[in-house]
């Protein structure tokens, strides 16, 4: 009678406080850690590394939040957040960055502008030149 016609949710992931995991781990929603990772992160969705997660691996995600500690490399095209307790000894390449007060980030950064699409030369409108126009609002 109340059938849900929506597609199914994805699941989050959780690595729970005393939990170790090693090797690959990839997932298509969101990752959260609050025990221990040796490894390779990749994942679709966010990644959370909690107050109480340490992460020996470099990750790939969506967005990134670091609050424990993670040894490798970060890549994401999204927000990398490292938060008053989080601790990072590695290189990050990101679209934004954030880093509250007390926060660590040991190693490099890479920042990089998404490109926008790429603005039409005097030469392409064979002379002409478009007026602005306001946009509503």
């Amino acid at each position: 009678m109340f059938k849900d016609k929506k597609a199914p949710r994805l699941t989050d992931t959780l690595i729970g406080q005393g939990s170790l995991v090693e090797g690959k781990l990839e997932c298509k929603s969101n990752l959260r850690v609050e025990g221990q990772i040796h490894g390779e992160i990749d994942c679709k969705g966010q990644v959370i590394i909690g107050e109480t997660g340490e992460a020996i691996s470099n990750i790939k995600g969506a967005d990134v939040i670091v609050a424990g500690k993670v040894v490798g490399d970060i890549t994401t095209t999204g927000k990398l957040t490292i938060t008053a307790s989080g601790q990072i000894d590695g290189n990050v390449d990101v679209a934004k960055l954030i880093i509250v007060e007390g926060g660590l980030l040991n190693g490099s950064s890479k920042m990089e502008r998404v490109a926008a699409a790429a603005a039409p030369t005097a030469s392409s409108g064979k002379g002409k030149v478009k007026k602005a126009r306001p946009e509503a609002g």
